[in-house]
């Protein structure tokens, strides 16, 4: 059964959006969807695959974006056809009724989180809709986007954390700022790859600290979230896109142990 929006209110469980930042390749696609969909069950998570067809806001003019479109969204109907829950970002008006055809999650990118028309058309979509919040934008205050969506009659709205502007090149996360965004009313996912990201600090690229991904995770885990949102590549090293702050798929086992066993004791006391 595909993800659906309660799974996102459900305390008992954590959602787990996870995937290769980009769609590399078909194969690629299911090798990773397969691997982590069988990590994921084993741990009670509930997944939704993730991965863009199109990664518009690269650095450089250099950087790999995707198969595009219409390649794209073929890929990711066909692992949906296979059962698997999937989301992807969109960032034109133009990109979202095809996508929905195809996914169960739009997702509206940070950098694009006050476009209005994006968020409008989102939720008309039907599909939930997932705000990641900008890096220049106040936990008290991404709930004016979510209430765009929500304007349209559509209440199938996930907030996503991926950190805030620190300075240059980098960034920090306000752990506060997750309480802060569920008081608005909306289920908080905490993205913790794109919040050890370092933002253009890779010479052309964004370069990333890896080996924070679990304590900024369990931070969140432990303050309290509906889900996590995991960039995992079984070579982060050669990935097309993000590969300096992804997780390795042979870390992810111990990484959602450990997650389980946060949420397990948090929602004991």
């Amino acid at each position: 059964m595909g993800i659906s929006f309660t799974d996102f209110l459900n305390p008992a469980r954590l959602v787990l959006m996870a995937g290769p930042c980009v769609i590399e390749s078909e194969a690629h696609v299911n090798k990773m969807a397969d691997a982590i969909s069988a990590i994921a069950a084993a741990e009670g998570f509930s997944y939704v695959f993730k991965a863009s067809f199109d990664k518009a806001n690269r650095t450089s003019l250099k950087g790999f974006r995707g198969p595009g479109l219409n390649e794209g969204l073929r890929i990711l109907g066909d692992l949906r056809k296979r059962g698997f829950s999937t989301v992807t970002d969109v960032h034109e008006t133009s990109q979202i009724a095809p996508a929905a055809e195809v996914v169960d999650v739009i997702q509206i990118p940070a950098f694009l989180c006050r476009q209005t028309d994006l968020l409008l058309e989102a939720g008309r979509s039907g599909r939930i809709v997932n705000v990641k919040k900008g890096q220049f934008v106040a936990p008290h205050d991404i709930h004016h986007a979510a209430d765009k969506v929500a304007s349209t009659g559509n209440r199938q709205v996930v907030l996503t954390e991926r950190g805030s502007s620190f300075g240059y090149n980098n960034l920090v996360v306000d752990m506060r700022g997750l309480r802060i965004m569920a008081e608005a009313g909306w289920p908080v996912v905490f993205d913790a790859t794109h919040s050890v990201q370092l933002p253009s600090g890779g010479g052309g690229a964004s370069a990333g600290q890896p080996q924070f991904i679990e304590p900024l995770a369990s931070a969140a885990v432990a303050v309290g979230v509906s889900g996590l949102f995991v960039e995992v590549h079984d070579d982060p090293t050669n990935a097309l896109s993000d590969g300096p702050n992804a997780l390795r798929l042979d870390l992810l086992p111990g990484f959602l142990r450990k997650m389980r066993r946060i949420h397990s004791a948090a929602h004991s006391l």
